[in-house]
């Protein structure tokens, strides 16, 4: 039974083993940027902090990206599904970012969503293929291929970074703050 909190994260297994604590840590990330963007219009997912152009609604769509490109391109080396696979990278690098302005809540919230979803579902498969030691099916430049607990401590790692963004907009949208 997983411990949830008042803000429904689901708390890391303390006694956990490695692919227990590495999934309760990255669900637990993945749960505080949906608390800190929830219940928000389409202003305050647009709201920036002084210089920043960072907004919460940027956040949930370059986390979707980022989802779908380290758990199914990198690890599967598939080709980008939709929306990403229409976007000229070249021109806009950052359009993850930039293009959320442009998207509803419920848009920014279904895209990441699935995108969650899918990357359980492509977690799960990798596992059976190999376990945290499976390395990704497309390699680096030189030629290195990261393994499945490489990428699973990189996307904590990357929930943890933006989750100090959320905490910021959060407040400076509506003085909501807690850990």
């Amino acid at each position: 039974m997983t411990d949830v909190d008042e803000h429904g994260r689901p708390e890391p297994p303390p006694n956990g083993d490695e692919l227990a604590t590495l999934l309760g840590f990255l669900d637990f990330h993945r749960a505080t940027l949906a608390w800190k963007c929830r219940g928000l219009g389409s202003t305050d997912l647009n709201a920036t902090v002084g210089a920043s152009a960072i907004t919460l609604g940027g956040l949930l769509k370059h986390l979707a990206y980022v989802e779908d490109d380290w758990f199914s391109r990198w690890l599967f080396d598939r080709e980008r599904s939709a929306p990403w696979d229409t976007v000229d990278w070249a021109v806009d690098n950052d359009w993850d970012w930039h293009s959320a302005a442009d998207d509803t809540p419920e848009q920014l919230f279904a895209l990441w969503e699935q995108a969650v979803e899918r990357s359980r579902a492509n977690v799960a498969a990798a596992v059976a293929d190999g376990g945290l030691d499976r390395p990704t099916d497309r390699a680096w430049p030189d030629g290195r291929s990261p393994s499945l607990r490489w990428v699973l401590t990189h996307m904590i790692e990357e929930y943890a970074r933006h989750n100090g963004h959320a905490d910021l907009l959060r407040e400076s949208v509506d003085g909501s703050t807690g850990e």
